[in-house]
């Protein structure tokens, strides 16, 4: 039997069972994809990674890294070892001991970069005077990052009086010479620390740093997270009064979990990029004092000290300077250029300039 259909009303609301039937591939080329569903750090990777600055500023940082901490154990020299007969060789010099060692049929491995008044290789010398310089920088931002992300996201959150006094303990170090304070430690530091390091004969690693060395790291922890907390402090106060936060209190969590689980991780971007511009800081700081003398002892290196021990015969061997010079401004330049690629990439506003 025919199935009769009859004319319906365009004014009435019955549905028809057309409309429920799946999208034909037809129709579903119709449909278009304004954007790829992403995530706010998958969007900043994309945009570090279309920075070409930015990257090979890291491509470098990545072969320093590599020069000083993979290459010195397979290099023929060491850092301390003292060759007879070859002080102050030329770059690809060799001594006369040398010489007589090549003529018999021997091997010897050339001096790259020449050696220093000690007859000491150059090239392995500023391996580890970069390698000394990047720990320096390394290990003082991390202790700037912990100190000064525990004390300012406290002030931040509290606020009131605890933030008011706080800020003002801020305010006092601010004010404190840093170079004053670097000498007094190594002053009255020196003499326990030595003791410590001959009671203690697992600190050897420390012993070959130097009292100097160390009190540097104890007036980071001292000094340099002030910046740090005073960044965390503004981020907090802006986070705490929004709804997740105001949630997790409904909820009963505690001061210390909000902190932790909720405002810390919501300001990582920002911690991240302060960390990374505060790496050349310290890198540089820890260069000026080794250059006066205030921070790594002999034998060991850093790229301050190594600039320093050239100054002695900067007419005759000018190299001896301007190597361990063109490696912190290498280093140096390139933490400031990756730091302020990764400061575009985790701004959100950039996202509306973005073409």
């Amino acid at each position: 039997m025919e199935e009769i259909r009859l004319p319906k009303n365009p004014l009435s609301l019955q549905l028809k069972a057309e409309d429920f039937l799946p999208a034909g591939r037809e129709e579903k080329r119709q449909l278009t994809v304004m954007r790829e569903s992403t995530t706010f750090w998958r969007d900043a990777m994309k945009r570090l990674l279309s920075n070409k600055i930015a990257m090979t500023a890291f491509a470098v940082i990545v072969l320093v890294m590599i020069f000083a901490f993979v290459m010195p154990s397979f290099y023929p020299y060491q850092y301390d070892q003292q060759i007879r007969g070859s002080e102050y060789l030329h770059p690809m010099q060799y001594s006369e001991k040398e010489m007589k060692t090549v003529g018999a049929g021997g091997s010897v491995f050339p001096h790259f970069l020449g050696t220093d008044m000690h007859g000491r290789d150059m090239v392995i010398r500023l391996m580890m005077g970069s390698r000394v310089s990047l720990l320096v920088g390394l290990i003082a931002s991390v202790l700037v990052l912990l100190i000064g992300t525990i004390y300012g996201s406290i002030a931040g959150y509290f606020g009131g009086a605890v933030d008011l006094v706080m800020m003002r303990i801020v305010d006092i170090i601010y004010s404190v010479p840093d170079m004053l304070t670097i000498i007094l430690l190594q002053v009255t530091l020196k003499q326990p620390l030595n003791n410590l390091f001959d009671a203690n004969p697992s600190l050897g690693w420390m012993r070959a740093l130097g009292a100097p060395m160390v009190s540097i790291f104890i007036t980071f922890s001292l000094l340099y997270w002030v910046g740090m907390a005073r960044i965390v402090r503004g981020q907090i106060m802006s986070l705490k009064e929004q709804e997740f936060v105001t949630a997790a209190r409904a909820l009963g969590a505690s001061s210390s979990r909000i902190i932790a689980r909720h405002l810390i991780p919501n300001c990582i971007s920002v911690l991240i990029v302060t960390t990374t511009l505060q790496i050349p800081a310290a890198i540089f700081t820890e260069a000026f004092l080794s250059f006066l003398g205030l921070g790594v002892m002999s034998p060991m290196a850093s790229l301050g000290s190594l600039a320093s021990d050239a100054l002695g015969a900067i007419n005759s061997y000018t190299y001896l300077l301007l190597a361990p010079s063109i490696m912190i401004s290498l280093i140096i330049l390139s933490f400031n250029l990756f730091g302020d690629g990764l400061r575009d990439a985790f701004d959100p506003k950039l996202k509306e300039n973005k073409k």
